[in-house]
């Protein structure tokens, strides 16, 4: 194995002096890999002096990790779970170099070789490629297709100093390039080169398509003015006729709805100029679906109380139908909600731009005159907290459910704190913000409150505490410092919940204990942390996952935040019965009782902070 000797972007297996097998181009960067048994994989080239190496590294929180490349020609990655080895699965066998023959490429979901777009197999099998429908030439027109999530061709010539449009400009004016691709070489400050175009010329060989990741490649083909011909002796008629009834149409609709038309484009400018004004990130303007306040009021019944599904700090949760069969949740922001003007645009411009399995979709927003409207993708099971705090309805969940919610939550923090492009810290998380689809799948939401960390940074300081006391960490609460480990300690008292079926403050607690946590610590102290437990899910419960759920709790909501792990070690600790945890030590204590409703206004104003206090609402 050895980096590609006419370029520092790729790598090739070598059996003897042939090329074997080539690994994907590499995008110059350090680039996170697949996340294995929870370990995750960092691969970069460094240039040292006048030479070039490859770096692989695991993340910190995982044990241990090796490469092979054994006698097959099989690059191997195993890790290490403190039992046993893991083995990562070999590729497809299609992946072998150039075995699909020119102009084809191995699919990598079913392990088979295809033709690319515009090309047919050149024999009953691949050995020999595929070839063009038809011929490109230099005196016809050509147009590119985009071939999407591949791993690009061997032998490209990499052209320095173009933007995407030059580099387009440049494979179009040449007549024997047939494709180009503008690759994601970005931020290593090792590689000086930052040039990213790649012009293919002759054939394409060795290409390969992903299921989700990948470049975009740009093949050109040849323009076909028989088949144009064809078309349109078949097309033109029929569609000269459509185009007279449309018109029409067209005419008499304009006449009937031109001020309701004019209406919403006003608003929907108004409402792109109010995002825009102050809604950048990374310098990228926000572009998001706009609903208009006509369509959001005709699915909600015009916000009538039979559609209303939940209200919380924001205001109230409708149910709707758009587009006439699409179920969404509205959130209405109301008049007098804690939540203001900052906070909605600061969750358009987050959740519009993070995806993952365990964060809600956003799927619309509408700003009209005084209204402000969010639209989600709708759950029918709600928010944790109407299960969990219900009498009758806790008994739905039984502990494989509730140790899937505690799994979910933590993958999703993870997401947040260190997989998406920045470090977003959601200081409010609670039950209620955590909403559940039809399978129990969390999803965690409210991001109103939500910070975003650039760069290095790792912690920040606010003169306005906002969040729901009691799940809070102590250096947040007491001096307005925040970072990830804030989120690590709302995520252990959650935990708790969770595992106990109790609130944080719940009355039902054992005399004398002011909170959960001071419960669970001393429950756990005395070797009796299994009645913690609650009762509903006693008999279907695997003790060692309970016991190593509230170890794990204890360890997030410890007193100092250097004390609490990060998400990933919690999501390493959750999901391995074997990994060996640490004792915690005792979690801060909170005289909760002091900020019981009459006391809120006593403890705001002795306050050197802004404290914005939620209550626990279902949705």
């Amino acid at each position: 194995m050895s980096l590609d000797p006419s370029s520092d972007l790729q790598f090739f297996l070598w059996n003897g002096t042939r090329p074997y097998r080539r690994l994907s181009i590499f995008n110059g960067e350090m680039v996170v890999g697949n996340i294995y048994q929870n370990t995750v994989v960092y691969e970069a080239i460094v240039r040292a002096g006048d030479g070039l190496y490859y770096d692989f590294r695991v993340s910190d929180d995982s044990q241990y990790a090796h490469l092979t490349l054994d006698y097959m020609g099989v690059l191997i990655l195993r890790f290490n779970n403190r039992s046993s080895w893991t083995t990562i699965t070999a590729p497809p066998s299609c992946n072998i170099y150039a075995s699909c023959g020119p102009f084809s490429y191995c699919d990598y979901t079913e392990a088979v070789c295809r033709c690319l777009d515009g090309f047919v197999p050149s024999g009953p099998n691949f050995s020999s490629g595929c070839r063009r429908i038809e011929e490109l030439k230099c005196s016809k027109q050509s147009h590119f297709v985009t071939l999407p999530r591949m791993m690009v061709p061997d032998k490209f010539l990499r052209v320095h100093n173009r933007s995407f449009g030059e580099c387009m400009t440049e494979c179009s004016n040449n007549c024997l390039c047939t494709a180009y691709a503008y690759a994601n070489f970005s931020t290593n400050d090792a590689i000086a080169d930052q040039s990213r175009c790649l012009v293919w010329t002759g054939e394409l060989i060795d290409t390969g398509k992903f299921s989700d990741y990948g470049e975009n490649l740009y093949l050109r083909l040849a323009n076909s003015p028989v088949q144009k011909n064809n078309k349109l002796v078949k097309i033109v008629p029929p569609t000269m006729a459509c185009v007279l009834v449309l018109a029409c149409i067209v005419l008499v609709s304009i006449c009937k709805y031109k001020g309701t038309w004019q209406k919403k484009e006003i608003h929907k400018g108004l409402m792109l100029g109010y995002l825009n004004s102050s809604s950048e990130m990374d310098g990228e303007h926000v572009e998001f679906p706009f609903v208009s306040f006509e369509d959001i009021a005709a699915a909600t019944d015009n916000f009538s109380e039979f559609n209303q599904i939940g209200s919380g700090g924001f205001g109230k949760v409708y149910k709707g139908l758009l587009q006439g069969d699409k179920e969404v949740a509205i959130k209405r922001l109301s008049k007098g909600s804690a939540q203001g003007i900052e906070e909605f645009k600061n969750e358009i411009i987050l959740i519009a731009k993070l995806q993952h399995r365990n964060l809600v979709r956003l799927l619309g927003c509408c700003v009209y005159g005084d209204e402000r409207l969010l639209i989600y993708e709708y759950l029918p099971n709600k928010s944790l907290d109407t299960f969990l705090f219900d009498d009758t309805r806790q008994y739905l969940l039984d502990w494989p459910t509730r140790f899937k919610i505690i799994k979910g939550v933590a993958r999703g923090l993870l997401y947040l704190h260190r997989d998406s492009r920045l470090t977003i810290i959601h200081r409010d998380l609670k039950p209620s913000n955590i909403l559940l689809d039809s399978e129990m799948t969390p999803k965690i939401s409210d991001f109103g409150m939500a910070r975003i960390f650039g760069g290095n940074k790792e912690e920040a300081n606010t003169t306005r505490v906002v969040g729901t006391y009691g799940y809070m960490s102590p250096e947040y609460v007491m001096g307005g410092a925040f970072s990830v480990k804030s989120d690590t300690y709302s995520f252990g008292v959650l935990l708790l919940e969770i595992v106990s079926g109790l609130k944080i403050t719940s009355q039902q607690l054992v005399m004398n204990f002011v909170g959960l946590t001071a419960y669970a610590w001393r429950l756990w102290e005395d070797g009796k942390a299994t009645e913690l437990v609650h009762s509903s899910v006693t008999e279907s419960c695997s003790l060692q996952e309970v016991l190593r759920c509230i170890h794990v709790g204890l360890l997030c909501v410890q007193d100092c935040q250097n004390d609490r792990p990060l998400m990933a070690s919690v999501t390493f600790m959750l999901e391995n019965e074997s990994a060996l945890l640490p004792t915690p030590k005792q979690p801060a204590y909170f005289p909760l009782r002091s900020f019981e409703p009459g006391n809120i206004r006593e403890n705001m104003e002795n306050s050197m902070n802004v404290v914005s206090i939620t209550t626990l609402e279902g949705r």
